[in-house]
């Protein structure tokens, strides 16, 4: 599949194809994942990165960024596939929504527009259809009351890393039948820290045992998910792979450590696959973690930035 997703991209996407044409490479000499060249992500904050050509409808994801910095903007004009994206995804990894309250603590995102986490957290949160779901700001003490009740249903708090934080320090609590999960993040608003560092204050200051993590970003319509200890899985339809460090279109066997490419096949209509500024290393059972960004890359929402060992 990924090979035929390659060869659509290869002719319909003008930018990708145009990539390739800079690297010497005939699509159809390409018959394996390890020789498909993976887009520099950093494109998509120059390009508009779409196959065929647009009609103006499409739905634009944008990043965060940071002041003075441009934005990566993806282009969906077919929605739907990213909602069938996370929705099997969530089921997938954590069954039916509708077995879970799902609240949200991502203010940096709510005060933007175009965040495809919002976007994805929105439709979790209809879909659980349970009435203490939703998003909160800065209300703390409403929060903090609807984790301590008991529903009898299952609780997930999603959260960007520093607002997790600011919600802890003002005071720590004890739940239970709770999933914490953090996005990543400090914005600019907290120091960086490691993701050992991190997990262990929302565990003390959460009374939970695991912090989860959710590995996704605007330029992709798939997500990874970790249930504790940074250990990524993607779905069926997601892969990591690491390439070299010194030497880019170079992919490195299962047990390494390098940059991340992704390949993401709900990306039908962009790019599938994707050189992150992630550094990874994937496992021999496919499996992931996240160990630090290139020097060179600006700070990211959805990435949680964390020291080199």
């Amino acid at each position: 599949m990924s090979l035929k997703v390659f060869q659509f991209q290869a002719e319909e996407n003008a930018v990708y194809r145009e990539y390739l044409k800079h690297l010497g490479v005939n699509s159809a000499e390409v018959k394996g994942i390890d020789d498909i060249p993976f887009l520099p992500i950093e494109l998509f904050k120059s390009h508009k990165i779409i196959c065929g050509e647009s009609d103006g409808e499409e739905i634009i994801f944008s990043s965060s960024g940071t002041t003075g910095n441009n934005t990566s903007k993806h282009y969906v004009p077919q929605p739907e596939v990213y909602e069938q994206s996370f929705q099997q995804t969530f089921q997938q990894f954590y069954g039916s929504p509708s077995a879970f309250r799902i609240l949200a603590l991502l203010p940096s995102y709510l005060e933007r527009t175009g965040s495809s986490l919002i976007y994805m957290v929105n439709r979790l949160i209809k879909d659980s259809r349970h009435p203490d779901s939703g998003f909160f700001l800065d209300d703390f003490d409403k929060l903090r009351s609807i984790l301590l009740s008991d529903s009898g249903h299952k609780t997930l708090l999603i959260g960007v890393s520093f607002g997790l934080l600011d919600f802890i320090e003002e005071k720590k609590i004890k739940l239970n039948n709770t999933f914490v999960m953090e996005t990543g993040g400090m914005k600019g608003r907290r120091k960086e820290m490691t993701r050992e560092e991190l997990h262990d204050q929302l565990s003390d200051g959460f009374g939970v045992e695991e912090i989860h993590s959710e590995y996704g970003m605007t330029e992709l319509l798939s997500q990874a998910y970790s249930k504790g200890n940074g250990i990524f899985n993607c779905p069926p339809w997601m892969k990591v792979l690491v390439r070299d460090t010194n030497d880019p279109l170079t992919i490195l066997p299962s047990g390494s450590s390098g940059g991340v490419n992704v390949i993401d096949l709900a990306n039908l209509h962009s790019c599938s696959f994707i050189a992150t500024s992630d550094l990874g290393k994937v496992h021999h059972d496919h499996s992931f973690e996240i160990l630090g960004r290139f020097d060179y890359s600006d700070l990211r929402g959805c990435n949680l930035m964390v020291a080199m060992d």
